[in-house]
């Protein structure tokens, strides 16, 4: 990417959207965070207020957005089932319309735009590890659908706006994301197990804790992201990007324990309807197309999590 591109970050107030700001501020870029603030925070981005080449503007992208820009990263999408199925109506319509928007701004601008898709596109999947070819177990009709059937569309549209009008479009499909600035209250089990540990509440497994996750640590997210982003026009994605180390939530649970220092004890509660049983990625591709792995181990992206909400929840 030139020096001192313009990018344009959408969901730029999350999670996820403001670890990425920051690292494509620290690049030398301009960045548009374009957030309505439904689930981001200003808390996550007002240290990155004094920056001349940051900018915030409140806006939903379900309504269509007119700028000018050299990259669009398309984050917006309230990622967590707390969050998600609160207006699962305005969860779809974020997930199509705001692609449809965004990809209507690259078309007219011709610049690459980068979808954040997700695991969920798998389902509960039948294949494991989940490799990008599977094309998954999706219940269509249930509550976490908004969710799941959303982010399946937006990849239908971003592929047929690359089969229809050779739109630059990169697709990733997040796995298990977790760090500093995630929601304390977005129902993830990371978050529930720190806050639940800090606050000497019991901690709540659902089921009998052997379902697994993997987790990848915001950085090594972010920097998958932005080695996909600045790839050639031929490499489109799907691409998975996660942690391969797979985690029973039992394991994750005595983890947090552990380097919280809590006493806490284990709740056991019924299973979600289509709660997936197992969640890993084969990261095949993205070792051969973005010579990317995650390097952050859990016990060490943990104890920085933990650090972080420390702070919160004091």
């Amino acid at each position: 990417m030139a020096v001192s591109s313009r990018v344009l970050i959408t969901g730029g107030a999350g999670f996820i959207g403001s670890h990425l700001s920051e690292r494509l501020l620290d690049e030398g870029h301009e960045v548009i965070c374009v957030d309505n603030f439904f689930t981001g925070s200003r808390r996550n981005v007002e240290h990155l207020f004094p920056n001349p080449r940051f900018e915030v503007i409140r806006h939903d992208v379900t309504f269509p957005l007119y700028l000018e820009v050299d990259q669009i990263y398309n984050l917006a999408c309230p990622a967590s089932p707390v969050h998600y199925q609160h207006d699962p109506v305005q969860t779809t319509k974020t997930s199509v319309m705001g692609a449809i928007n965004m990809l209507g701004l690259a078309k007219r601008l011709r610049v690459p735009i980068l979808q954040a898709s997700t695991s969920e596109v798998y389902g509960d999947p039948a294949v494991h590890p989940q490799v990008e070819e599977y094309w998954g177990n999706v219940n269509p009709i249930g509550p976490r659908s908004c969710y799941d059937e959303g982010k399946r569309a937006a990849e239908t549209l971003f592929f047929d706006y690359r089969r229809q009008h050779d739109l630059d479009i990169k697709v990733i499909r997040i796995f298990n994301t977790y760090g500093p600035r995630m929601h304390p209250n977005d129902g993830r089990v990371v978050s529930n197990f720190i806050v639940q540990a800090l606050r000497g509440e019991p901690i709540t497994i659902y089921g009998d804790g052997s379902q697994t996750r993997s987790f990848c640590f915001v950085d090594d997210l972010v920097d998958g992201m932005v080695r996909l982003m600045n790839t050639g026009h031929d490499v489109t994605g799907p691409i998975n990007v996660g942690n391969p180390g797979e985690f029973t939530m039992l394991e994750l649970a005595q983890t947090v324990l552990e380097i919280t220092g809590s006493s806490s004890g284990i709740e056991h509660r019924p299973l979600p309807q289509d709660d997936p049983k197992q969640r890993q990625p084969d990261i095949t591709l993205a070792r051969r197309e973005l010579g990317w792995e995650p390097t952050v181990e859990l016990r060490r992206g943990l104890t920085q999590t933990v650090d972080y909400f420390r702070g919160v929840v004091a």
